[in-house]
């Protein structure tokens, strides 16, 4: 029967058009909302704030004049009135500095002439002040004092007006954060649209693909019964791959290379002896056979079986011995202490902190010996790495590479200790102190 599928590849690279138009308009809009609402934050919010705080500092100066005023007219001191002219100059300096950065950072919908007032009535303030301090002058305090009344209506309505603008930018900033909100309730709703729709483009494929898949091998099947039921196994084992590779890598693919590697030796044995296609077959067997041991070499690479299986220490003896072998470097291994069993999450965590450690030793250290030791304490572990290397700069120093951080990270997560130290002999010593009560115990 001759094959009468139609190619999957034109509606799957129109679908991967469709998912990357998405994904590039959808970037374009939050890019734009974002660079808007750094605007919003740069333009108006962090004004506002800078803003208040020069008219917070501008009101304390005016209560600062009020006070002195009403201590001008209660003063009952042998001193004169002008006496205090210099502390208004001290007052009036801190306040033009105030009022000049208030006006350098004044937000943007406040007009011209609201600006022009609040220095207008400042500077006609000062005029009136200088006017009350002559007249104190000429030694006629009573006329002087008459003035400085009129100088505490000033005051008082030049602190009313500070206050309003409190209050106009304390509603801005309402307003800012209504804006700020809106603008990511409005990011939040075209997220979930987009998840949705690249949920749904990536179930569809994924339903064309599957069918596509079923039909083209339905179609080889009449080709060959063997070849279908190893068709099956790839597509059931593909499909069992892409839903637990994190967990099952070693067994789905070694079941995979398995079972090719029997199928390859049973359809070279129905060949001849000298055929060619038998040789080729067995060289493909081969390669079959070398990606298993590479396949299982990479599975205990990242995650030894022997680890959920028999626990930390036999995981350790295997580990630290291929070390030695692959690297040539001399690993001690000491246990003392009466053993209690150490699996689960804090077998993983100590086992990996060994492995980020002796590779440090291998890449870094330039030590041909490295020591390894697990002190077994009634309330405790205490693992140890040791070598004879370069060390860190300095005993204090404190580590920052990637894998040290890691080492500190896996210990946080044990509520564990962990230590850099430098031994007198030179080199690097690496502590683990585990607590024995922690939850990522077994036994």
């Amino acid at each position: 029967m001759p094959f009468s599928h139609k190619s999957p590849a034109p509606a799957l690279f129109l679908g991967l058009a469709i998912t990357v138009a998405a994904i590039v308009a959808y970037s374009a809009y939050v890019t734009k909302r974002i660079s808007g609402l750094r605007q919003l934050q740069n333009t108006l919010v962090d004004r506002n704030r800078k803003d208040s705080l020069q008219l917070l500092r501008i009101q304390n100066d005016l209560n600062s004049l009020a006070l002195a005023m009403r201590d001008m007219l209660d003063h009952d001191e042998p001193y004169p009135l002008t006496a205090w002219s210099a502390q208004f100059q001290r007052i009036r300096a801190d306040l033009e500095d105030a009022l000049r950065r208030e006006q350098e950072v004044a937000v943007v919908d406040r007009t011209p002439e609201q600006r022009e007032y609040l220095s207008r009535s400042i500077a006609q303030f000062w005029d009136a002040t200088e006017r009350m301090f002559q007249v104190a002058q000429r030694e006629n305090d009573g006329a002087a004092k008459t003035q400085i009344l009129s100088l505490q209506e000033r005051q008082a309505a030049l602190s009313n007006m500070v206050a309003r603008l409190l209050v106009q930018n304390n509603e801005s900033e309402e307003k800012a954060a209504a804006q700020i909100a809106a603008i990511y309730d409005r990011v939040q709703q075209q997220v979930y649209w987009l998840l949705a729709a690249t949920l749904t483009a990536i179930l569809l494929t994924s339903l064309y693909l599957i069918r596509s898949n079923r039909l083209l091998f339905s179609q080889l099947a009449l080709l060959s019964e063997q070849r279908s039921e190893l068709a099956q196994k790839l597509i059931a084992t593909q499909e069992s791959t892409l839903r637990h590779i994190s967990r099952e890598l070693h067994d789905e693919f070694g079941q995979i290379l398995t079972a090719i590697g029997v199928m390859l030796g049973r359809a070279g044995n129905q060949l001849a002896s000298n055929s060619q296609l038998r040789q080729d077959l067995k060289e493909v067997r081969e390669a079959a056979q070398n990606a298993l041991e590479k396949v299982r070499s990479l599975s205990q690479a990242l995650h030894p079986v022997m680890l959920d299986e028999s626990g930390l220490e036999p995981t350790l003896d295997w580990y630290l011995a291929t070390v030695q072998r692959q690297t040539g470097i001399n690993v001690s291994y000491e246990k003392r202490g009466k053993r209690f069993a150490i699996d689960g999450d804090a077998a993983v965590h100590v086992y990996r902190v060994v492995q980020e450690a002796l590779n440090n030793v291998i890449r870094h250290s330039g030590a041909k010996s490295a020591w390894v030791r697990l002190n077994y304490f009634p309330e405790k572990l205490e693992l140890e790495v040791e070598d004879r290397g370069t060390g860190f700069d300095s005993p204090a120093a404190n580590p920052a590479g990637i894998g040290l951080v890691a080492m500190r990270e896996r210990s946080e997560l044990l509520g564990a200790s962990l230590e850099f130290t430098a031994p007198v002999q030179g080199g690097t010593l690496i502590r683990l102190i585990v607590p024995r009560n922690s939850d990522s115990h077994g036994g």
